[in-house]
């Protein structure tokens, strides 16, 4: 063992009789430690609040859109596909018919959002995974009473379960010889999903494309929407633009990160904030490291005069209270790295903070630690630690051993 090292092991104990500097020692490493292990929980908790939002946005909406410009469906859909198909990373294609309506129970009514999907395994296993009541078994089938797939906070709304029936009422209307009368459809609700997200659990209703086209009145061939899910979800803008290029004018095109912008855009903020404020938590509680090296300087004065007498120079006493502080900055940084990951994998594992969903969209507050977020903290607390311990070196190094013996 190199004698710096040695000499800085031993400098982090006190003699009994000068146990301050011990008791001070500790409190550097427990400030390091709860700074470190706090900017790690922030960060996780910025974290997972992105992962579960864009996961739960993602599992009910799609990677890219397509839709005619200016009012009136999409006609030409099936030969749309066919051209834009070809481009490379697509996964799938589905054709979707949005529109509005008020579902009737009877019990109550509630307005809701109708998503026509087309009626195939590919596309409707999307929902498969959020399906908390029923199946989709019904869902695929023909039937004169289409099936509908109603969000849980909906269902709860209109007070139904798998097996009710249910009106539709269109807010358009068609004309008829006693002038424009609504639209007027009963559906079975053939299962009940739940994405995580109240918006669409509390506002969408999935139903056939058939039944979608028949409803809002369109033809056959006409619908409002063409999602595509891609491989790589991130780069949907780049796919954004092949598909604009294909389709030409008279079409736009949008994406899961232009619509949800403002969100993401918000949680980066929010995270750059919280790192800059809590890593002054850091800052301050290296100012504890600066302390306790000036204690030990001030206790430690006729060692240093001894070293120096025997021929240390003063880039020996440098280094001895440099290591010295990195020590305390280390050992802080394992052990707040230690105590962020285990309140972050309890907190996120049984979800013990829970949240009120009709505010946050979710009901429970996720956490994610990422381990570049918890290398990134431990070199930013390693280094104000390494700066920390600067000057009471350098004071140290400047110690004339004669003057410090003669007062001994």
């Amino acid at each position: 063992m190199r004698i710096e090292l040695f000499v800085a092991l031993r400098y982090l104990r006190a003699r009994r009789k000068r146990a301050v500097v011990s008791l001070v020692t500790i409190i550097s490493i427990v400030g390091v430690g709860a700074g470190v292990a706090a900017l790690d929980i922030a960060l996780a908790l910025n974290a997972g609040f992105q992962k579960e939002f864009q996961n739960r946005i993602l599992s009910a909406t799609s990677h890219v859109n397509l839709f005619q410009l200016g009012e009136g469906p999409l006609s030409n859909y099936e030969e749309l596909k066919r051209s834009i198909q070809q481009i490379p990373g697509l996964k799938r294609i589905s054709p979707v018919i949005y529109g509005q309506a008020l579902l009737v129970s009877n019990l109550r009514e509630q307005p809701a959002v109708l998503k026509g999907v087309t009626i195939g395994p590919e596309d409707a296993l999307d929902l498969a995974p959020k399906i908390t009541e029923g199946s989709l078994d019904r869902f695929l089938d023909t039937s004169p009473v289409p099936a509908v797939v109603l969000g849980k906070n909906l269902a709860t709304a209109l007070g139904v379960s798998v097996g009710d029936d249910i009106r539709a009422v269109g807010f358009r209307g068609e004309l008829s010889p006693l002038g424009r009368m609504p639209r007027i459809k009963t559906f079975r609700v053939a299962a009940i999903f739940s994405s995580g997200l109240w918006q669409y659990d509390s506002n969408w209703a999935v139903i056939p494309i058939q039944a979608a086209q028949i409803f809002v009145g369109y033809s056959e061939g006409q619908v409002t929407t063409l999602e595509f899910h891609i491989e790589d979800m991130y780069k949907a803008p780049d796919m954004a633009d092949q598909i604009q290029q294909i389709a030409g004018e008279g079409y736009g095109t949008n994406t899961w990160i232009e619509l949800n912008r403002p969100l993401f855009s918000a949680l980066k903020l929010e995270k750059l904030a919280m790192f800059i404020a809590i890593g002054l938590i850091v800052l301050v509680a290296s100012l504890n490291i600066v302390s306790t090296l000036t204690l030990t300087v001030m206790e430690k004065t006729r060692e240093i005069a001894i070293l120096t007498a025997m021929g240390g120079t003063p880039g020996t006493i440098v280094i001895v209270f440099v290591l010295k502080g990195l020590i305390i900055g280390l050992i802080g940084i394992i052990l707040g790295s230690f105590v962020a990951g285990g309140m972050v994998w309890y907190l996120d594992t049984h979800q013990l903070i829970q949240l009120e969903p009709q505010v946050y969209s979710i009901s429970y507050l996720p956490f994610d630690l990422k381990i570049w977020d918890a290398i990134l903290v431990a070199v930013l607390a390693l280094i104000i630690s390494f700066l920390a311990t600067l000057y009471p070196a350098w004071a140290a190094s400047r110690l004339d051993p004669m003057e410090a013996l003669r007062r001994e």
